[in-house]
């Protein structure tokens, strides 16, 4: 079996590709993770919102918000947020996730078809 290295900054531009397209994709707004960036949320605060509309495009459930917020922890975008007993359900933005938003300062841009059907093959089978 052979291994191949590969540069580091390949790995990093291919993250913020598969990160830039899931941000396009899921449901949330620019508001929403500007709402993370000044103070970790968890799943069921942000549900609970009133504001939802400003955060997302759809109402969403605390359970299919916390879906969505792994997947973005997976990306690298989210990281959960660490107090004194460890981890907690609460989330922010990550310094990549920063990196993929500052593209976008005012609204993030829908996806297109295509954009939208490779992401779905993404969630549904990672490796693929």
């Amino acid at each position: 079996m052979r291994v191949i290295a590969q540069d580091p900054s390949e790995l990093t531009q291919h993250a913020l590709r598969r990160a830039r397209q899931a941000v396009r994709c899921l449901p949330f707004r620019r508001s929403f993770y500007r709402l993370l960036d000044e103070s970790a949320q968890s799943s069921k605060e942000l549900a609970n919102r009133p504001d939802w509309r400003v955060n997302t495009t759809q109402r969403l459930g605390s359970g299919d918000t916390e879906t969505l917020l792994i997947w973005l922890i997976q990306l690298g975008v989210l990281r959960r947020e660490v107090d004194g007993q460890g981890l907690t359900e609460r989330v922010r933005i990550t310094p990549l996730g920063r990196d993929v938003l500052a593209d976008w300062p005012e609204e993030i841009p829908a996806a297109g078809l295509l954009s939208r059907v490779m992401h779905w093959c993404r969630r549904r089978r990672p490796r693929w």
